[in-house]
């Protein structure tokens, strides 16, 4: 039972960081011109990261490349575990 307490938490946290990162990144966006690129990747989600880094918030980028990928891998371990 532990190991599905601790897969879940991981999940969600793993989740929580990428919505941060996202939000932030959105945020980070608004700030720059054009400022319309932060509505659409509001909506276009995988946009972010790469105007993220094309706009020198490269440190966000990288969190919120990092934190898709581990929700993506702990996705696929909760699918095969369930």
């Amino acid at each position: 039972m532990a190991g599905d307490e601790l897969l879940t938490f991981a999940l969600v946290l793993a989740f929580a960081v990428l919505v941060t990162a996202h939000m932030t990144l959105v945020a980070g966006l608004a700030g720059y011109a054009p400022r319309w690129r932060a509505a659409v990747a509001l909506i276009a989600v995988p946009l972010a990261p790469y105007w993220g880094f094309k706009t020198r918030m490269r440190g966000r980028a990288v969190l919120w490349v990092a934190s898709a990928a581990a929700y993506a891998v702990l996705r696929l371990l909760a699918a095969r575990f369930a």
